[in-house]
Formats: structure tokens, sequence, C-alpha cells
């Protein structure tokens, strides 16, 4: 039988858009009626059964929480899994993430906190921009190439907004 799709666990229909904050709930809900505590006198048997639901629950929720891993786990849904770091045939892309990542050194270097806030707004248009071409594609066949170029360019962004995240509590201390 195998796993059951992340999806269904939460009582959802396959898709990119997602409310987070249902999600969430929903996740807290069924996360209590897995949880080992409750499972304190049962058998050893209910006891493992009981902790690897709370991993499946838990694996699923932060697959579908993350713009990125949701993604791929479509893709996946969808046929074959993408390679994880695969090589980017996005030339206009990788001018755009090398400008990102000198615009990020500047910002280290010259410890500009209004200039770090500015670049992680832009960044989170970028994604929202992401979001929506990818939401429009992934489901549609003979746009496959398209929404694989885009989990690549949503997990670049991602990883950058990290990066921007730590330098900005670093310029906080």
């Amino acid at each position: 039988m195998g796993t059951p799709c992340h999806f269904a666990l939460f009582d959802l229909k396959p898709d990119y858009r997602l409310d987070l904050d249902q999600l969430a709930a929903r996740y807290r809900d069924l996360a209590r009626t897995v949880h080992p505590d409750r499972f304190a006198d049962a058998s050893d048997r209910e006891q493992r059964l009981a902790l690897e639901r709370a991993a499946q629950l838990n694996d699923a929720y932060q697959t579908l929480k993350s713009a990125p891993r949701r993604a791929l786990y479509l893709l996946a849904l969808k046929g074959r899994e993408l390679p994880l770091e695969a090589t980017v045939q996005d030339p206009q892309f990788l001018l755009q993430q090398m400008q990102w990542r000198e615009e990020l050194e500047d910002l280290h270097d010259s410890a500009d906190l209004d200039g770090v806030g500015a670049f992680k707004r832009r960044l989170k248009a970028a994604q929202s921009e992401l979001d929506a071409d990818f939401a429009d594609c992934w489901d549609d066949a003979s746009r496959r190439e398209e929404a694989e170029r885009l989990v690549r360019r949503m997990q670049f962004l991602d990883k950058l907004t990290h990066e921007v995240r730590q330098l900005e509590e670093r310029l906080d201390d």
C-alpha cells in the first residue's frame, strides 16, 4: 500500500495553492491524535505505530508548508522526481543570482540594515511571482520543463532568503 499521499493525510487535494493557516490547524489536530503520550499504556507495537504516524505526519507537514518542497513533491506525484542539484539551464536566472549575491555581499560589508529590509522585500516579491507562475503550470504536462525551472528558482530564493535572515540577525545584535 505504501505511505499515503501527504495531501491525503490532511484531507486536501494535491494543489500548490494552500491555506497555510488551515494546514497548521489541521496538523495540530492530527498531531494530538497520534502523540506518543496518548499511547503510554498501549502495547509496544501500538507505541511504535504511533511514533511512525507522528513522524510521517511531521514529514508531510514540513513538506507541504515549504513552498519549494511542496512544489517538488507535486512534481514527484506527477511523474519523475526532480534531481535535487540539477545544473540550471537558465542563463537569465544565473545572471540574476550573481547580481543578488553581489548585492547581499555589499549589504554584508556595509552593515546596512535598511538595505537588508528592502532586499528582503524584493526577494519576497520575486518569490510571490514564482509562486503564481508555478501554481499556473505545475499540473500541465506540456509545461513540465517550465515547472521544473521554477522549482529550481524557488529553491535558490529560499536559500537566499535564509541567508538574508541570518545577516539581519547578525546586524540586529
